[in-house]
C-alpha cells in the first residue's frame, strides 16, 4: 500500500513508522488509518524484529489529534481507528518503541505510552491538555496509571500541564532521555540493543510479558513454566545456547 501521511522505512530488522505531515504532525482520521495499516503490514513480516515509531522534523513526534476530527459526523470514525491503534500495538506482535524527537502532546503523548519503550529528546514535551478542552484522554486513562501509578496519572491527566523529558523518563512515561543533538545517533544505538537479539525470542517473550500483566503471581508462573519447556526446545533457543556454549555469534533461524 502507498503511503501519503507517513513513511515506512525497512532495515536490519528495524521497521520505523514516521508521521510525515511536518511542523507539528498532527494525526488526523488518514494518518491513524495509514499507521494501523502499516502495524498490521508488519505483524505479517518475520524480517522486522523491532517497530519504531517518530514524527518527521525535530519539532514535534506528533502535537496530537486533529481537534475538527472531535467534532461532528468525524468522531465515531475518529474514535474508532484511534482505540484500534492501541490494540494494533499490541498485536504487531514485535516490540515496539517510540522515538520522541519533540512535543509528544494529547493523542502523540498516548501512542508514545502505548509503545513497549520510549527514547526522547532532552528538549522533548510531552503531556495531555485535553482537559483544558473540556474533554478527557481516554487511552491515557487506561495507560497512565499502568504506567506511573494512581497519583501522577491523576496529575497530567487532571491539570492537563505538559513536563519535560526528563519528568518523563523520572515517573516511567519514557524509558531514556538523549542530548538533543545526539538523539539521532543515540537512539539508534538504543534500538540495535533490541534488534541483535532474536526476533523470534523478542516475540515469545513480549507475549509472556502482555499476558502476565493481566495473571496473578502463581498464574503467571504456572504459564510461564508451560512457556519455557516449549521455548527453550526449539531450535532457536538451542541455537543461542549452544553458540553460548561453542563462544560463538548465534545464527538466528529467526
Amino acid at each position: 500500500m502507498a503511503f501519503k501521511n507517513i513513511l515506512l522505512e525497512k532495515k536490519e530488522g528495524l521497521a520505523k513508522i514516521t508521521v510525515n505531515r511536518p511542523p507539528l504532525n498532527i494525526l488526523d482520521i488518514a494518518t491513524l488509518e495509514e499507521m494501523n495499516q502499516a502495524l498490521a503490514e508488519l505483524r505479517e513480516d518475520d524480517e522486522v524484529k523491532v517497530v519504531a515509531i517518530t514524527g518527521s522534523g525535530e519539532k514535534a513526534f506528533s502535537a496530537g489529534v486533529a481537534v475538527g476530527d472531535h467534532l461532528g459526523d468525524k468522531l465515531p470514525k475518529m474514535v474508532e481507528v484511534f482505540h484500534k491503534l492501541f490494540v494494533l500495538l499490541i498485536e504487531v506482535d514485535k516490540p515496539t518503541i517510540a522515538l520522541v524527537n519533540g512535543v509528544a502532546l494529547g493523542g502523540g503523548c498516548e501512542i508514545v505510552a502505548g509503545c513497549d519503550l520510549a527514547v526522547a529528546s532532552d528538549e522533548a514535551q510531552l503531556g495531555q491538555p485535553e482537559i483544558k478542552l473540556g474533554v478527557y484522554p481516554p487511552p491515557a486513562s487506561v495507560l497512565f496509571p499502568r504506567i506511573m501509578g494512581r497519583q501522577k496519572a491523576f496529575e497530567l491527566i487532571l491539570s492537563g500541564d505538559s513536563i519535560g523529558a526528563k519528568e518523563a523518563e523520572r515517573i516511567g512515561l519514557v524509558t531514556k532521555v538523549f542530548p538533543a543533538k545526539e538523539f539521532k545517533k543515540a537512539s539508534q544505538e538504543f534500538i540495535k540493543r533490541f534488534t541483535s537479539n532474536s526476533g523470534l525470542a523478542l516475540t515469545q517473550a513480549r507475549r509472556a510479558l502482555y499476558r502476565n500483566f493481566d495473571l496473578s503471581f502463581y498464574e503467571a508462573l504456572e504459564a510461564t513454566g508451560v512457556d519455557a519447556t516449549m521455548v527453550m526446545a526449539g531450535e532457536n533457543s538451542i541455537e543461542g545456547l549452544t553458540a553460548f556454549l561453542e563462544k560463538r555469534k548465534p545464527i538466528w533461524i529467526r
